[in-house]
């Protein structure tokens, strides 16, 4: 493993353009469980409420699953190391572009500011009558369902519902990243939803050197990844930051 760490280390140092590409596996250490799997939130919860002709028929039943899952459990949430580590990266010139698959906005708290989220963002609402955006806070689901403090028009959580299309922004930046970066960093993502997964494939068509972090094999291992960091996110990330940031004789 420490050849694996040094190998992708170095191919990190000597990129000029990296992409992290980043699933629900990045946020487990910070709380947050996964959708599907053995202990995924499908396994206690309908997904139904998250269609989105479910929630525009059954607004108050979709909306007391998602302020349940979203807002009471998720969060108390907080930015892990690997968070933390990929925001040093881009502060440092080493990370490009953080493309995730994730709702939690923990990649814009631990700092990292070139952030194109796939699937949307919870921390934000959007009222459907008058397309307001709201910044979350309680008050806003003290009612269920809420409703738009400037029309009374329904609010959404601005993420993407099964049935609805991935915003035209993320989906641009995700392709162009795949075609111009040299390293791809896939984190806690096993390549499972469709049409994320296509991504890093088309890295590698186009050159990229793909290194892979998940705790057991993904659906990229063998047929994507050129190097597998077998772990959690945090204790990889840690181990490559190790050697991305050596201490300078000004910390001593």
């Amino acid at each position: 493993m420490d050849r694996l760490i040094r190998e992708a280390a170095a191919l990190l140092q000597n990129s000029t353009f990296t992409t992290a590409f980043t699933g629900a596996g990045i946020s487990v250490e910070s709380g947050i469980p996964p959708f599907r799997g053995e202990k995924g939130l499908w396994n206690n919860y309908d997904p139904v409420c998250l269609d989105i002709g479910y929630f525009l028929a059954q607004p108050e039943k979709s909306w007391e699953v998602i302020k349940q899952i979203f807002y009471d459990f998720f969060g108390n949430a907080r930015p892990n190391q690997a968070h933390r580590v990929l925001a040093e990266m881009e502060r440092r010139n080493l990370l490009q572009r953080i493309i995730t698959q994730n709702i939690d906005n923990l990649h814009q708290e631990a700092g990292s500011k070139k952030v194109f989220e796939f699937h949307g963002n919870s921390m934000k609402l959007v009222c459907l009558a008058c397309y307001q955006e709201y910044s979350f806070s309680p008050a806003l689901l003290e009612k269920l369902p809420p409703r738009c403090p400037g029309c009374r028009g329904l609010l959404k959580p601005d993420f993407v519902f099964f049935g609805e299309p991935i915003p035209q922004e993320p989906l641009d930046a995700a392709f162009d990243a795949a075609k111009k970066s040299d390293v791809f960093l896939i984190i806690g993502s096993t390549g499972e939803v469709m049409p994320a997964s296509q991504i890093p494939p088309l890295a590698r068509q186009h050159g990229a050197k793909i290194i892979e972090i998940n705790p057991q094999e993904s659906n990229y291992t063998k047929s994507v990844t050129h190097i597998f960091l077998k772990g959690k996110a945090g204790a990889m990330m840690e181990k490559l930051a190790e050697i991305l940031f050596p201490p300078s004789l000004e910390d001593n």
